[in-house]
């Protein structure tokens, strides 16, 4: 917990050009020449200057070539510019490839070796027209749900800096919600772009399988599971960026989504799901967000219906197992997989942890493998008679920090992962698309998410929901924090 005499919680939010505007609004400016992109660039990087001691966001800073790259862009003409984004300062994950910087991964166990190129996605991204600042922090190879590097310190949460930012995306979330970029790199194997999203009252979408440009480690899965994106503070922000990826390459067997700006106003037929497969309850408040969504998308017009978990009873077991047999993988071969001279022997205990528990029970992969496979039909079935299924994100509200540290007994921490990461990974087996949207504060005034998951191909539909919850209730943003406090908001008094 931070000393009692560091504030509650921290944001860079100031009278500057970034003001409170989403990208959306900022790049539009910049194509207006109210503002620059130089402009831009420099309140991005005096925001992190400012703030970036007490929350731990960053992992690598690229501000001379931001510089450059923003000088160069306020050169040309607007309509010379490419990229719906052009100008706006973001943040790249370090578990990606950008030439020129050295790419971490959240480990010690990583040498420094300076990245030769850029990997797929990330050129992707940048493509749109963002200014990278650098690199944001991430937990040992993406594998916890919080960002607390055992060689270093913890990623907090700008809302509250005693508690987790949640990960892996931990550091672009604690980076957007507290104010210095409007939008950030996220990747998500098994919930990491839509729990960050949810601890720090960010949109969060994981789309479908396929829809944007898989790096290689992905490709070489038995089984995709990951997937990349942004967090956002907008939905139309999640929403542009992904319409414009979107043109930009084709999914040839997903339908196109169109640049929305706000709810169409169809309605849908909705599943309702509160508890976890696990066989873990829901915790009072994460409940609450849940039940309170659904009484407001009925409220709008939309059907809503309990329903069983879509997929078979073993799926928490199989995928942890498959989560297990990752870091086993990463262990044994990160040499091969990411630098020559990676040292083995300096990872932390969640990821020795989890190779192990791969190497007691390697026998049942096969079988893990069948039934992943098939979970992505299971889940279809389920879905034929529904548009999109509302569930928690998480089994319970946001922990502080230490609570799922590397540092703790394997055992414990294996346990505290499956009781509060229930929700998120049937996504990502299956392929499905899922977006994690605010949904009010909790007791102690902490962000509290909800989850959307969607057939597969279906990000429109749930853009379409996302935008109907953001434009009835607009969710708070931390620069009204105090504000709130004051007031004595709560999950129970919004929406």
């Amino acid at each position: 917990m931070p000393e009692a005499s560091q504030p509650r919680s921290v944001h860079a939010f100031v009278d500057d050009a970034l003001g409170t505007d989403d990208a959306t609004a900022l790049a539009q400016r910049v194509r207006q020449r109210q503002i620059s992109a130089l402009e831009l660039t420099e309140a991005a990087i005096s925001r992190a200057e400012a703030i970036d001691a007490q929350i731990g966001g960053l992992a690598t800073t690229d501000y001379d070539r931001a510089r450059e790259l923003a000088r160069r862009l306020d050169r040309q003409a607007p309509d010379a510019r490419t990229g719906f984004f052009s100008g706006v300062p973001t943040l790249l994950k370090d578990n990606l490839d950008l030439e020129g910087l050295p790419t971490g991964h959240g480990s010690a166990a990583v040498p420094k070796t300076i990245a030769r190129s850029t990997s797929p996605f990330a050129r992707q991204l940048l493509d749109q027209g963002f200014v990278c600042l650098g690199k944001s922090a991430l937990p040992e190879f993406g594998f916890n749900a919080t960002t607390e590097p055992a060689h270093g310190a913890p990623t907090r949460n700008p809302w509250h800096l005693g508690y987790s930012t949640g990960a892996s995306s931990g550091g672009s979330a604690a980076l957007v919600a507290a104010g210095v970029v409007p939008v950030a790199h996220a990747n998500d194997g098994g919930g990491s772009i839509r729990i960050p999203a949810a601890c720090c009252g960010l949109v969060g979408m994981k789309p479908s399988r396929g829809r944007l440009v898989a790096n290689d480690a992905a490709r070489a899965l038995p089984i995709n599971i990951l997937n990349d994106g942004i967090v956002s503070r907008s939905v139309r922000d999640t929403a542009h960026f992904l319409s414009q990826a979107d043109a930009q390459s084709r999914a040839r067997d997903l339908p196109p989504i169109s640049a929305l700006e706000g709810p169409s106003g169809k309605t849908f037929r909705i599943g309702m799901v509160l508890d976890s497969i696990n066989g873990h309850t829901t915790d009072a408040d994460t409940r609450a967000a849940v039940e309170r969504t659904a009484r407001c998308l009925e409220r709008l017009g939309h059907r809503i219906e309990p329903v069983a978990v879509p997929v078979a009873d073993s799926f928490p077991e199989d995928f942890a197992l498959y989560w297990a047999f990752l870091a086993f993988g990463v262990r044994a071969n990160g040499h091969r997989l990411l630098a020559p001279g990676f040292d083995k022997r300096r990872v932390d205990d969640l990821t020795r942890g989890l190779a192990d528990h791969f190497k007691r029970q390697f026998y049942r992969l096969p079988g893990v493998l069948w039934r992943l496979r098939r979970s992505r039909r299971d889940y279809a079935r389920a879905m034929a008679g529904f548009d999109a299924v509302l569930t928690p994100v998480l089994g319970h509200t946001t922990p502080e920090i230490g609570y799922l540290s590397p540092t703790l007994p394997f055992d414990t921490l294996f346990d505290r992962l499956t009781r509060y990461v229930g929700f998120t990974p049937l996504a990502n087996a299956t392929g499905a698309p899922a977006v994690a949207v605010p949904a009010g504060l909790s007791r102690n005034r902490l962000p509290v998410g909800v989850q959307l998951m969607g057939r597969y191909g279906g990000e429109q539909t749930l853009l379409d929901l996302a935008f109907a919850l953001e434009a009835d209730a607009p969710w708070p943003q931390l620069y009204q924090a105090e504000a709130l406090a004051q007031a004595g908001e709560t999950l129970d008094a919004t929406r």
